[in-house]
């Protein structure tokens, strides 16, 4: 009888076992999300903010000179960044996720050469609901099967429904 069973992410691997949900980084784009992110989201948040800022004081030098196409195009890419870190607070990177604390799975499909298919998992990390996004394989490299049986064992341990 198994007692972990396991599907390729974007990053590594993810373990779902009887109490838990692990999540390991291997090979060459882990160990990069490992060096520029870690367990924390802060820092691409910071990114982000820093990112902002820079579009928007852009937005203001070309409102100034008079440029309307630049000031609209700074404006709305620094509005959007400010946007996805609002939306983007309460995400964890948390390795770990106990199966008790799991409130909701739900599984995103994604868009064929546009957004990857993903689940999106919520749990109760000290009193806060967090929203841990678990990325799979692009669909366009061999990954559709990957995600076909991550979505399999998902079902098989009732965690998606």
């Amino acid at each position: 009888m198994e007692t972990e069973k396991t599907f390729r992410t974007k990053t590594g691997f993810c373990h779902v076992t009887a109490d838990k949900i692990i999540l390991t980084r291997d090979g060459v784009i882990g160990n990069i999300s490992s060096v520029t992110v870690g367990n924390n989201i802060s820092r691409i948040l910071i990114i982000y903010g820093l990112l902002s800022i820079g579009l928007i004081y852009f937005a203001y030098n070309s409102y100034v000179k008079g440029d309307t196409a630049m000031t609209l195009f700074f404006g709305l890419i620094g509005l959007y960044l400010i946007y996805g870190i609002v939306k983007s607070r309460n995400n964890s990177s948390t390795p770990i996720i106990e199966r008790k604390d799991i409130k909701n799975v739900t599984y995103n499909a994604g868009t064929s050469g546009l957004t990857r298919p993903r689940f999106e998992i919520e749990f109760n990390d000290n009193g806060q609901i967090k929203k841990r996004l678990i990325m799979l394989p692009r669909t366009l490299g061999g990954g559709q099967s990957e995600g076909d049986k991550a979505v399999q064992i998902m079902k098989d341990e009732k965690l998606l429904s």
